[in-house]
Formats: structure tokens, C-alpha cells, sequence
């Protein structure tokens, strides 16, 4: 088995892992939300990965994981920097147009915040409303709702399911594309 093979197993056992997770826990909405963000994490990263045309630089990558370090790229300048999940991010938004607003609202929840008092508040009147109009937008275009302007938590939630599947089966087809060697083009 090859590096990237290896590393695909290692994606697709995360996300079955989420999958299972997400089937236990249904009545948990912050844990599903960390987890949809966790399944998310697997996805940016395959997208970031098929942005890159030079399969060798790829595969440094791929072994910079597999090595259990974290991913550094050249600089204009000969230098190394990290990789952030910002830019990661910002690579798979151009692509999937929803990987931005979903990862910052699930991160609220990887990481301690007011988010997980949602039984007091709604954590999703915390984003900004272009936000909010963003998440909405795909929700509906995918998962058909919610259709309430103003959601509550738990109706947002009953979504998370859906959404999951939908992460899933992007990252599904970002795994076959690297085992593949292709390239994304993303403008």
C-alpha cells in the first residue's frame, strides 16, 4: 500500500467512525455539531490536497501526516510555513461555496463556547446574518429547510443528519479522486 492509499483508509475509518457516531447520537446536538465539523475537517483537507497539481508535493503532504507532523509549505521566499485551516478552508469554500459558514459554526462547538448553552440560546443568532442567510441557502437548496427564517436550534439540528451525509459523500468522492491522482480545478 502506498502513502496515499494510506491515507485514504485513514479517511474513510475517520468518517465511518462519524457515521457511526452520528447514528448513536442522535438526541446530542452539540456533539453531532462537533462532529459534523470533525467530518468537515477530513473533506477540506481532500479538497486541499487535489488543489495541488504536483502529485510529489502532494504526496510530502500526505506523508507529513502520516508522520504525524503538521503541513508545511514553501514560502516565495525558500521558507517553511504551516498550512492553516484558514486557508484550507478557503480553498474548499471556493469549491463547495457552504465549507466556510458550516466549519465556524461547528468549530463553536469543537471548541468551548457559549454555543453549547443552546438549550438558553440560539447559537446560530451568533453569526452574522450573511451568515446565517448562507447556511440557510444551502440548507434548503440541499436538504430542504429549514424553511423558517428564524429557526430554533433544535429544528436547525434536525438537519444535522442530512448535512453529514452530504459532507460524507463530498469527502467520498474527494478520497476516490486522490486515490486517482486527480486534480481539482478551483478558481
Amino acid at each position: 500500500m502506498n502513502v496515499i492509499q494510506d491515507f485514504c483508509k485513514i479517511l474513510r475509518k475517520r468518517s465511518a467512525e462519524h457515521s457511526e457516531a452520528m447514528n448513536r447520537l442522535h438526541d446530542l446536538s452539540g456533539i453531532m455539531a462537533s462532529i459534523l465539523r470533525q467530518e468537515l475537517d477530513s473533506m477540506i483537507r481532500a479538497i486541499y490536497l487535489l488543489s495541488i497539481a504536483d502529485i510529489s508535493e502532494r504526496t510530502r503532504l500526505i506523508e507529513q501526516t502520516l508522520n504525524g507532523e503538521i503541513w508545511t509549505v514553501s514560502t516565495p521566499k525558500g521558507k517553511l510555513k504551516k498550512v492553516t485551516d484558514r486557508e484550507m478552508v478557503e480553498q474548499s469554500n471556493k469549491l463547495q461555496g457552504w465549507t466556510l459558514s458550516v466549519y465556524k459554526f461547528g468549530c463553536a462547538f469543537i471548541h468551548f463556547s457559549s454555543f453549547h448553552d443552546y438549550s438558553v440560546s440560539n447559537p446560530f443568532y451568533a453569526l452574522s446574518s450573511d451568515e446565517q442567510d448562507d447556511i440557510l441557502k444551502h440548507m434548503r437548496y440541499y436538504h430542504g429547510g429549514p424553511l423558517s427564517d428564524n429557526p430554533s436550534f433544535s429544528e436547525i439540528a434536525s438537519y444535522f443528519p442530512r448535512v453529514f451525509e452530504k459532507i460524507s459523500t463530498n469527502l467520498e468522492h474527494y478520497i476516490k479522486s486522490l486515490e486517482l491522482n486527480e486534480v481539482e480545478k478551483i478558481a
